[in-house]
């Protein structure tokens, strides 16, 4: 099977690379491969690589900055989802798409399930949303997987930037009052590679059967004011830090430009239920993903 993954050099793409190797073929890319918002050479790409899978874990991420560049949000999280689906369909393939906790206004207490009213209160949802809608209209089978406060241990993320300043200042304010549930990368990608693993044998026929919204994240919540603390509780590397005291604050205290929700945490369940895919609790996530960054950097320290 030849598989081909967008956003390679993304927290997901990074990883899927390696998780969806033993399922066959893989061809990645990234922004130097081709563009998102060039839709000419999007679909020559496609038609030329012909692939029986496509993985989209490419997105345009930044929140804030979506706000003052919305056109070309659009372009990479609604307008390009839609191309590859387009593609895909014509060549008989199917699509896996990743979305985000972000579609929801966050007015729910509990956690939010496949069937509720998407809401979305940014450009940034507002975008994945399109993508989302892009995708069903094409007629092509798909997995849409939306993902939940994802982390990696590599680029530019909350895990790693919440580690930097716990190095560098005695006091951190953190917002307390929205709710998620921290998702590693690597977890979305190995059970990615699970579910897909499951129709290796007749991919096309498993995603029609099975195409449709599925919540993947890591299980329990917490707040972004929750996840440091346990950050600075399990960092292997504590004898580092400088910070004293991670301080509590409400969203109006740290103003940004894009509002976020004030809950988003997923309920799994579906994807449960059809895949048996459980992913773990995000405490015991976050302590592998430490473990294996020690690890990481021993190797480093070693070489």
């Amino acid at each position: 099977m030849k598989i081909l993954i967008l956003g390679k050099n993304g927290q997901v793409g990074w990883e899927l690379q390696r998780t969806m190797a033993a399922l066959g073929n893989v061809i990645a890319w990234d922004i130097e491969d081709v563009d998102l918002t060039d839709e000419k050479a999007l679909r020559a790409g496609i038609r030329y690589v012909k692939p029986q899978l496509i993985v989209n874990s490419a997105a345009y991420t930044a929140v804030d900055k979506a706000e003052a560049e919305p056109d070309r949000a659009m372009a990479i999280n609604g307008l390009a989802p839609g191309i590859l689906a387009e593609e895909a369909k014509k060549l008989g393939a199917g699509i896996i798409h990743y979305s985000t906790d972000y579609v929801f206004d966050g007015s729910k207490k509990t956690p939010y399930v496949e069937g509720d009213k998407p809401n979305p209160i940014n450009v940034y949802g507002e975008t994945k949303l399109a993508g989302e809608e892009a995708i069903k209209k094409s007629g092509c089978p798909y997995l849409i997987l939306r993902v939940s406060w994802v982390y990696g241990l590599r680029g530019k993320n909350f895990l790693k930037t919440m580690m930097k300043l716990l190095c560098e200042r005695e006091e951190i304010s953190v917002v307390n009052d929205q709710i998620g549930s921290p998702t590693w990368s690597r977890l979305v990608a190995e059970a990615t590679a699970l579910i897909a693993a499951q129709g290796v044998k007749d991919m096309y026929t498993f995603m029609v059967e099975n195409s449709g919204i599925y919540h993947l994240a890591s299980s329990g919540k917490t707040s972004w004011y929750g996840f440091v603390e346990t950050i600075k509780e399990l960092d292997h590397n504590k004898d580092e830090h400088i910070c004293q005291k991670v301080q509590p604050i409400q969203t109006n205290g740290y103003p940004t430009p894009a509002e976020r929700p004030k809950y988003s945490a997923l309920d799994n369940s579906k994807v449960n239920k059809t895949f048996g895919i459980y992913l773990p609790q995000w405490e015991d996530a976050l302590t592998m993903a430490l473990t294996d960054l020690g690890a990481m950097n021993e190797r480093k320290v070693l070489q």
